[in-house]
C-alpha cells in the first residue's frame, strides 16, 4: 500500500471463516498494520484449525471474541471503518445473504453501518454452484463489496476460480477503496428513484416497472463517499441505503414537491426514478364500476422534474437517466441536449438481463462530448462507477 496517508488510522474489522486460505491472514494483517491501519480479528471457530490467533497477535491484530465483556458485536460494529472478511467461505456467504446472526461475525455484519468487503475462498464448482451466485448477486444488490475470487490452483487439486485474492490484493483493493471514499464529503446531493403512481380511482392507477433499485445503488454509492444523500423514491419494495435521507412519495407532483423542498444549496441532482409523463386529468373519488365495453381516460402532461432542476439558478450538477427500448444514443442524446443535462445514462429496458427489475444493468453514458458504453455488471458496481464519474465532472466550488 503505497500511499500510508489513505490507510493511517483506519479501523478494520478483519473476519476469518474456516477456510484453508486463513493460513494467509498474518499476512494480510501485516500490509494492514505496516500501511497504519488498525485491526481487530474475529475468528470462528473452524478458523483456529488453520491460523494460530498467537500468529495474528503477533503482527499486530487486536483479538475480539464472545467473551469479552460487554457487547462486542455492537462495540465492533461502531467501531469499524470498514468490515473485511477473508477468507469468506461458501457457507458464510450464504449466511451474510440470508441476514443469519448466530455468532460475534455475523451479528456484527448485521449491526453495523460500515462498508462490509469479502474475499471468497472455495473449491471452484462450489463458486460456480446456482446457490452461491444467487447470494453472491444479493451480496452485491445490497452493496457488499468483494475482491476476487482469482483463479487458478486450489488446495483439493482442481484448478479454477475461487482462490481467495493475495494479501496484497486485498491491501491494494482497500487502498483504492479508501482512495475513493470521502470525495464528495458533505456535499449536499438529491436523487429520485423508483417509479411514480398517478390514482385514476382509489384502487387503480397507472404506473411502471420500474423496481428503484438503481437509483438506490447510486444514493448509496454517493453516501459511501461522503455526500449528504436525500433519496426522494416512488413506490418500492427497497429498505433505505445507510446513512441516507429518504423520503416516500407516490405522484410526479408529490415528488415534484420534495424535490423544490431540498433545493437550497443543492450541489448535485440524479434523476434516476421513472417519472410518468402523464396523470388522469381527474381522479374519480369513488371506484369506478365496469360498465360499457369502453372507458375514456384523459391524460394531462406531468411536470418534468429534471429539465426544472436543470434550469434552476445557481443549477447543481444534473444527471439524467433514459430507458429506451429503441435508437438508445441517439434518443438519450436528444434528452441530454433538450433538458440541458450535465450527463445521461442509457439502458435498454428491452432488454433481457438489463433495466426494469434486474439485479443488472447494461448502460451508455453520454455528456456533450462522448458516449461511452459501458459493460453489463451488477447495479451496485455500475452506481460506483457513474459517481466516480461524476467526481471527475462536479464543479468544485
Amino acid at each position: 500500500m503505497r500511499d500510508k496517508a489513505r490507510a493511517q488510522g483506519r479501523r478494520v474489522v478483519l473476519g476469518i471463516t474456516g477456510g484453508i486460505a486463513a493460513y494467509k491472514t498474518p499476512e494480510l494483517v501485516r500490509r494492514l498494520r505496516t500501511a497504519g491501519a488498525v485491526v481487530r480479528a474475529v475468528l470462528s471457530q473452524s478458523a483456529t484449525r488453520f491460523v494460530a490467533p498467537g500468529a495474528l497477535a503477533a503482527v499486530g491484530a487486536e483479538l475480539v471474541d464472545d467473551e469479552d465483556r460487554g457487547m462486542p458485536h455492537i462495540d465492533l460494529a461502531r467501531w469499524a471503518d470498514i468490515v473485511l472478511i477473508a477468507p469468506a467461505t461458501a457457507h458464510l456467504l450464504a449466511r451474510l445473504a440470508m441476514g443469519a446472526a448466530d455468532d460475534l461475525l455475523t451479528t456484527l455484519c448485521l449491526a453495523t453501518e460500515a462498508p462490509l468487503c469479502v474475499a471468497p475462498a472455495m473449491n471452484r464448482v462450489m463458486w460456480e454452484h446456482p446457490a452461491t451466485r444467487a447470494n453472491h448477486a444479493q451480496l452485491l444488490e445490497r452493496g457488499v463489496l468483494f475482491v476476487g475470487p482469482g483463479a487458478g490452483p486450489q488446495a483439493c487439486g482442481e484448478n479454477g476460480p475461487g482462490r481467495m485474492s493475495e494479501p496484497l490484493e486485498i491491501a491494494a483493493f482497500l487502498e483504492r477503496f479508501w482512495g475513493e471514499t470521502g470525495a464528495l464529503r458533505d456535499i449536499p446531493a438529491l436523487v429520485t428513484a423508483g417509479p411514480t403512481y398517478e390514482a385514476l380511482d382509489p384502487a387503480r392507477g397507472f404506473t411502471n416497472r420500474s423496481s428503484g433499485k438503481m437509483g438506490y445503488a447510486v444514493a448509496a454509492a454517493l453516501a459511501e463517499q461522503g455526500a449528504q444523500v436525500v433519496l426522494v423514491s416512488g413506490p418500492t419494495a427497497l429498505a433505505a441505503p445507510p446513512g441516507v435521507h429518504r423520503i416516500l412519495v407516490t405522484s410526479a407532483i408529490e415528488m415534484r414537491e420534495a424535490v423544490r423542498a431540498h433545493r437550497e444549496g443543492l450541489r448535485l441532482f440524479v434523476g434516476a426514478a421513472a417519472v410518468a409523463d402523464y396523470r388522469p386529468e381527474t381522479m374519480a373519488p369513488q371506484k369506478l364500476k365496469k360498465q360499457a365495453d369502453t372507458l375514456t381516460v384523459t391524460f394531462v402532461r406531468n411536470p418534468d422534474i429534471l429539465a426544472e432542476v436543470a434550469q434552476w439558478q445557481p443549477r447543481p450538477f444534473t444527471v439524467g437517466f433514459a430507458a429506451e427500448t429503441e435508437a438508445l444514443e441517439d434518443h438519450a442524446r436528444a434528452k441530454l441536449e433538450k433538458k440541458g443535462l450535465d450527463l445521461i445514462v442509457a439502458n435498454p429496458v428491452g432488454e433481457p438481463g438489463a433495466g426494469f427489475g434486474t439485479d443488472q444493468n447494461r448502460v451508455t453514458v453520454i455528456n456533450k462530448d462522448r458516449t461511452v458504453a459501458w459493460a453489463a455488471a451488477a447495479k451496485t458496481e455500475i452506481a460506483r462507477q457513474l459517481v466516480r464519474e461524476i467526481i471527475k465532472r462536479l464543479p468544485r466550488n
